[in-house]
């Protein structure tokens, strides 16, 4: 398959796999444990692989968010964790997650291969202006397939993410309208207060789909490094995640 053809495949699994562990029961208790409620784990959990920076530092990596949100979560559950310590932590819910719900798959569908692909890509990807993914591309992984597979996929939505939100400034777009335009049901989640949706043009509709191609162009040399065989692992490896998860 072209390399366009295995982005098409495979990442709207990855945006749809890569953030499943950040809410599950597991997650939630692993960051009562550390003082942190749900959302101050994710935000910490998340903007911890960045170090111990500014929340606006937090927010210019995440995007989309309402500034004062990040703010308010990052600052509070600083006060109680180091973000690093954190960070640490919310990756290894990833793996766990994985080893619960991907056992029995290492050898039937082929996870090894499956992580051996994904990092090709993961070490393929020029980080420059990519904070987020950068950082994460750092994150120790486990050495078991199940739990490395995962936080894998957690890492390739990092990748994703990260390019999409460069694409989305370079196209034009502020990260809020972008947002209103992918997920307008979600502004509230986002932080901000209901009613206060932008409005947009037709002009800003065509940016949001020169971002998604613009998108797919930053990720193509990673992901073209794959041969026939790496691209038919990540394809197969990600499919049987999906399966999993969603079982």
């Amino acid at each position: 398959m072209t390399t366009d053809e295995l982005l098409s495949r495979v990442c709207p699994l990855i945006n749809d796999l890569g953030y499943r562990y950040y809410f599950v029961p597991d997650t939630v208790a692993r960051g009562e444990e550390l003082g942190l409620d749900v959302f101050q784990f994710y935000f910490l959990g998340r903007g911890g692989t960045l170090g111990d920076v500014d929340a606006a530092v937090v927010h210019s990596a995440f995007g989309y968010f309402n500034p004062t949100v990040v703010e308010a979560m990052w600052s509070s559950g600083c006060e109680k964790v180091s973000p690093r310590e954190a960070a640490a932590a919310h990756f290894a819910c990833a793996a766990d997650l994985g080893r619960a719900r991907l056992a029995g798959l290492a050898g039937l569908a082929g996870l090894a291969e499956f992580c051996a692909a994904a990092e090709q890509v993961v070490a393929a990807a020029e980080p420059a202006g990519l904070t987020l993914f950068a950082a994460y591309r750092r994150a120790p992984l486990v050495e078991d397939p199940e739990g490395r597979a995962l936080q894998l996929v957690a890492v390739l939505r990092e990748l994703r993410g990260s390019a999409h939100l460069a694409s989305v400034r370079a196209a034009g777009l502020s990260d809020k309208v972008a947002h209103f335009l992918t997920r307008p049901e979600a502004m509230t989640l986002f932080g901000w207060p209901e009613g206060d949706v932008p409005e947009v043009d037709d002009a800003q509709r065509a940016a949001r789909a020169e971002a998604e191609a613009m998108t797919d162009r930053i990720l193509a040399p990673a992901f073209g490094v794959l041969d026939e065989a790496g691209s038919a692992a990540l394809l197969a490896g990600i499919e049987a995640i999906a399966g999993a998860l969603e079982g």
